[in-house]
């Protein structure tokens, strides 16, 4: 039995019938990060020691017959902006190359609390700005797919952690696809959440009305055993609730499928395109309602996005001053020190988000880009709201194209962000959306879309789940 391909469900069943202990799943985890890791790339601290020192608490409970968490004693990764007291926290950025974390975010507390092992922190697009893994002031993250190619961003490290066997699960955080995306291009299951199911709290800034921490998994039941974990209300973080949603109980012969037509137009590879219609078709088969719907301030999405993203990153990122923490470069005075530092600590896309951001901000300009982008937002949250009435999802394609190569986006910004395209409306709107593994493009993975209305994480979860009994 290979340990590290285990899934969440298969692990727990393993450690309470004592086929293996909780150190030798974490062992089998942590050979397979020393043997991969310097090819993939997909973590930036291993915390071998810590990992192992929880491991040994689980088996002693198992030891003494006592009842075990389904999440207890299996490894898992992080993604570097979600910060692990004492362990260091980058956000693959330079500015932070020295941080180590002072408290536990509120998704790790209540993983600490379910008894998980953490394995490491993974690799992202710096300050989770990106949609390749190419962003990374550190290294690059390699697709465990095709290493000559991208796993997506901006939680590339968690996704091909996950890919690789390098952690049962992950988690990652999503501002305008950052875990669908990758998970879609390394063929797995990537969660977003409603906008407040998760906290935030000690999840290091992005654009903070569009964060999201959310799970990355090889099962959709594994994403819904973490999900569970890790949701709730949390006083830390005055955005977040708890839904008072009944669980669902949908039927797959009840269940209505909206399909955007915005969605399938000029510019989607035709093979992703192939491989997302076929996966819907078998919905249909399975007794599901097909129709198509319409979106139609789905076109103003992206421009709307990288507006309001840019705003809160110029906003969210002057804290970084080279004053109360990270790197701090001396200067002549405190003008020249606060720009040394920055010009050191940022790279080239963060510095491109901060300039936008502070131009669509700036007097005169403030009203033609950023209100007006609020606006649309709300016209964008409007047509979902519409569609929710007539239609219990939604379904279309993750990305537009599988993982492209290395270096082939890199030089071209606007090409790079319409990576995005599908997914940013998710964001937008805050509500739920969730990528599953629909097919391959020789050998390259492509994920299909699922969305649902607000609070109806578990329902998307569940439509998810007829999908992949459909295909086990």
């Amino acid at each position: 039995m290979k340990l590290d391909k285990l899934t969440i469900k298969q692990a727990n069943q393993g450690l309470k019938k004592k086929e293996f202990s909780s150190v030798e799943l974490t062992e089998a985890v942590l050979d397979r990060i020393k043997k991969r890791n310097k090819e993939i790339n997909a973590y930036l601290t291993i915390s071998e020691e810590l990992a192992l020192n929880q491991a040994k608490r689980v088996d002693r409970k198992i030891k003494n017959k006592e009842e075990i968490n389904i999440l207890e004693g299996i490894p898992l990764a992080v993604k570097d902006a979600i910060l692990v007291d004492g362990i260091r926290c980058t956000a693959a950025s330079k500015i932070l190359e020295n941080y180590i974390a002072p408290y536990d975010a509120t998704v790790i507390k209540k993983l600490k609390k379910a008894g998980a092992v953490f394995v490491g922190k993974t690799n992202l697009d710096e300050f989770a700005m990106g949609a390749s893994g190419e962003n990374s002031a550190f290294r690059l993250t390699r697709n465990p797919h095709d290493l000559e190619r991208v796993p997506g961003g901006s939680s590339s490290g968690s996704a091909a952690a996950i890919a690789d066997n390098q952690a049962i699960y992950a988690l990652g955080s999503d501002t305008g696809g950052s875990i669908r995306q990758p998970s879609s291009m390394c063929g797995i299951v990537g969660l977003k959440t409603t906008y407040g199911r998760v906290s935030r709290y000690g999840l290091i800034a992005h654009a903070s009305s569009l964060d999201q921490i959310g799970p990355m998994t090889k099962t959709v039941e594994d994403a819904r055993i973490v999900f569970d974990a890790i949701k709730g209300k949390d006083i830390k973080d005055s955005t977040t609730m708890d839904s008072q949603n009944e669980e669902s109980k949908i039927k797959i012969k009840d269940l209505k499928i909206g399909i955007p037509k915005e969605y399938f137009v000029k510019g989607i590879d035709p093979d992703v395109e192939k491989i997302v219609k076929k996966a819907i078709n078998k919905y249909e088969k399975m007794g599901a309602k097909v129709m198509e719907v319409s979106l139609p301030h789905a076109e103003y999405a992206l421009a709307c996005y990288y507006i309001i993203m840019p705003a809160e990153v110029s906003t969210n990122l002057a804290r970084y001053d080279g004053i109360r923490y990270g790197l701090s470069e001396k200067g002549e005075n405190l003008l020249e020190g606060y720009l040394k530092t920055k010009q050191k600590g940022f790279g080239d896309e963060v510095t491109r988000r901060i300039m936008m951001g502070t131009y669509v901000l700036s007097a005169g300009y403030y009203d033609a880009y950023y209100l007006r982008a609020q606006k649309v937002r709300t016209l964008i949250k409007q047509d979902f709201n519409d569609v929710f009435k007539k239609v219990d999802v939604l379904m279309g394609p993750v990305s537009p194209t599988p993982a492209f190569k290395i270096g082939e986006k890199m030089d071209d910004p606007i090409s790079m962000y319409l990576n995005d395209i599908y997914t940013i409306s998710a964001n937008l709107a805050g509500i739920p959306a969730i990528s599953i593994p629909a097919g391959k493009i020789e050998n390259l993975p492509v994920g299909l879309q699922i969305m649902g209305n607000q609070f109806d994480d578990e329902k998307i979860l569940q439509v998810a789940k007829f999908y992949e009994n459909k295909n086990l």
